[in-house]
């Protein structure tokens, strides 16, 4: 098959081609560079520089206090009113901090955006005594949770990323705990995108710029120290495609963002094209090394779905929209089951729960399901609108 381009998008194409040559020639000759970028889909390298090599996580960190932070709260440990104590070890935690107090207590709601948004290191440490004890058991802990994840080059001493000399990560790691606290904790994704939060009268601003200014970008985490250089991790939805990044090692937070960026552009373009050429499976959409178990469709509320074999034909469209994964098949129901009471007459599909293997973990996802491509897109755009993260995924 033969197309014929544009002249006008042929030289932009060069232009954006000759941008990324030129990022990625400097960023070679740093030697804090490292970058990844990762097919959200399937798991597939889109491209990889230093990935394996050891480097300083900076804030970064603490996506893995709150991977923990949100687990404890699956779990019931936490909610989000519950109220953390301030210690004197929290509230002397250098800038960049939110001037907690010792005896203050902080509410889980206010820590999340404050983890995110403003990058507290008090907040890290209240949330990693609340947890832990103290903040060298959390560490332990949140070392320990890297193996589970198989981050196997990560290794934690605090729940802030304060320089540490044996505090290291590699790009590849900080991908994957990407990719697991949106897959793992979909309800909560969304806290990644918040570009402000106000504490006690006081407004604080996001220094994540790639989340306000780059298309498609809807999280996740900025990191400074200099040791590391200016770092980050990002997530980005175009074209039906998503993509998770790491760039290190950044000279300035610009040049670091405008190289994700170009990343991204290219990433995504190259993604699209695999999928052209290959259909990814349903069960591996958006999950890393997965297998589907079996399928259960929602009859009616408060009864048990019945099993029904995978190759069934359930529904009169291939497209799905899902909603999130969950530890329990009531929770996947419940929220398949509230997400359609959001969409009212706008579709008529069916809730849907489905069993997946991750890395030895049962999961069960929330769809929806029977929906034509447009209606998909549709009804997803529907409910981000009110606040519930979805993603367009083809059976």
């Amino acid at each position: 098959m033969f197309t014929v381009s544009r002249p006008g998008k042929t030289i932009s194409q060069l232009l954006g081609f000759l941008l990324l040559l030129c990022l990625t020639t400097q960023a070679h000759a740093n030697p804090r560079y490292a970058a990844i970028v990762i097919d959200a889909e399937n798991g597939t390298v889109l491209h990889a520089a230093n990935a394996d090599a050891s480097r300083y996580p900076a804030s970064l960190t603490k996506m893995m206090t709150l991977y923990l932070l949100f687990d404890a709260m699956e779990q019931g440990r936490m909610s989000l009113n519950t109220a953390m104590p301030v210690s004197a070890h929290a509230a002397s935690m250098p800038q960049t901090n939110i001037q907690l107090k010792k005896g203050d207590r902080l509410k889980v709601k206010d820590a999340i955006p404050a983890l995110i948004v403003r990058s507290a290191n008090d907040v890290a440490v209240v949330v990693a005594e609340a947890l832990g004890g103290s903040e060298s058991a959390f560490a332990k802990r949140m070392t320990a949770k890297a193996r589970e994840l198989k981050m196997y080059n990560t290794t934690f001493r605090n729940a802030s990323g304060l320089p540490d000399s044996q505090q290291i990560s590699t790009a590849r790691d900080l991908a994957t705990l990407s990719l697991r606290l949106m897959k793992d904790y979909p309800g909560y994704y969304h806290y990644f995108s918040t570009t402000s939060f106000t504490y006690k009268g006081k407004t604080y601003h996001s220094h994540n710029r790639m989340v306000q200014n780059a298309p498609g970008v809807d999280g996740m985490k900025t990191g400074y120290i200099r040791a590391s250089g200016f770092n980050v991790a990002t997530s980005a939805l175009r074209d039906d495609r998503r993509v998770v990044g790491v760039v290190m090692g950044g000279k300035t937070a610009q040049s670091r963002d405008q190289h994700m960026a170009s990343l991204i552009d290219r990433s995504i373009g190259r993604a699209t094209q695999v999928a052209r050429v290959t259909q990814v499976p349903a069960a591996d959409r958006l999950v890393v090394r997965t297998r589907t178990v079996r399928q259960t469709v929602k009859q009616a509320p408060n009864t048990q779905p019945p099993q029904v074999p995978a190759a069934a034909p359930l529904f009169h469209g291939d497209w799905a929209v899902q909603i999130g994964s969950f530890r329990m098949p009531e929770q996947a129901r419940d929220r398949a089951s509230d997400a359609a009471r959001r969409l009212g007459d706008l579709a008529q599909a069916r809730a849907a729960v489905t069993e997946v293997e991750i890395s030895n973990r049962t999961l069960f996802r929330a769809r929806l399901i029977g929906f034509e491509e447009k209606q998909a897109q549709n009804a997803c755009q529907h409910l981000s609108r009110q606040g519930m993260d979805c993603l367009v995924v083809r059976l």
